[in-house]
């Protein structure tokens, strides 16, 4: 949904965790490599990190649709074994295990932080992700070093993934029953495409785009050309501290 309100007349900023704040493809590529290193130096994705990020992507998306009440971790797990398989590489339980509980290992982004402390004094910060509750806490305590979020909901607790609408409905109504913020006072913040900007359009709350991708190109957004009759963000930041600055001169600018 497009709106023309100011930036800083929201009341809360719900993000995407894993890909807007958290450095989601360094941290799956970095936890490939038992499968990569195995391929022969003639396939075509052994030195292709961005194939191996879609083919990952598409099993992950594949394992989410088919078992929609499976934690994350598991989902993980069986999305790298399937993935094994198709490569033709060996993958036992203990790497694909392994796989599945590497959330917390995952690196927030350098901006990340900063940029979320300073938006703390205008919204109320929301996570809403595709992960389970403990993959999350990991990287509460690894990553975020506790960071006061007002709201976390997860996959978990909801029963489905992201882009399901149900998993939007939940954040629309805790929201408003957890934090008393109402859906139009709502701006969904996230750099996929298809799991966050699609569905929001199709419920009705305001986004904006955290594009990602500044030092290595990136999987997880997508292409603005293909979804660019299914998505309706109102404002395009390459990271969170653009988004930031934008807010705080907003802010200044109203004040």
């Amino acid at each position: 949904m497009t709106t023309t309100r100011a930036i800083n007349t929201f009341k809360a900023l719900t993000f995407d965790c894993y890909g807007t704040l958290v450095d989601w493809e360094s941290g799956i590529y970095n936890n490939l490599r038992p499968l990569y290193q195995q391929l022969d130096d003639s396939h075509p994705l052994k030195n292709d990190r961005l194939g191996l990020l879609r083919a990952i992507v598409r099993h992950e998306g594949l394992v989410q649709t088919a078992n929609p009440t499976y934690l994350y971790h598991t989902v993980l797990a069986e999305a790298y074994g399937n993935l094994a398989a198709e490569l033709g590489v060996a993958a036992d339980q203990e790497a694909k295990a392994e796989f599945g509980y590497s959330v917390g290992s995952w690196p927030i982004y350098p901006d990340t932080l900063d940029a979320l402390t300073r938006l703390h004094k205008h919204f109320k910060l929301v996570i809403i992700s595709n992960v389970d509750l403990d993959s999350f806490k990991r990287t509460l305590e690894k990553q975020f070093l506790g960071f006061p979020f007002d709201a976390i909901y997860t996959a978990q607790e909801i029963g489905s993934y992201k882009p399901d609408l149900r998993n939007f409905q939940y954040l629309i109504g805790h929201c408003d029953k957890d934090l008393g913020v109402k859906k139009e006072d709502i701006l969904h913040t996230a750099q996929s495409l298809h799991h966050d900007h699609v569905p929001a359009k199709q419920i009705g709350i305001a986004s904006a785009w955290i594009e990602r991708g500044e030092e290595v190109e990136s999987v997880m957004g997508g292409d603005p050309k293909e979804y660019e009759e299914r998505v309706a963000y109102s404002w395009k930041f390459k990271n969170m501290k653009e988004m930031a600055d934008a807010v705080d001169a907003a802010a200044a600018k109203s004040a």
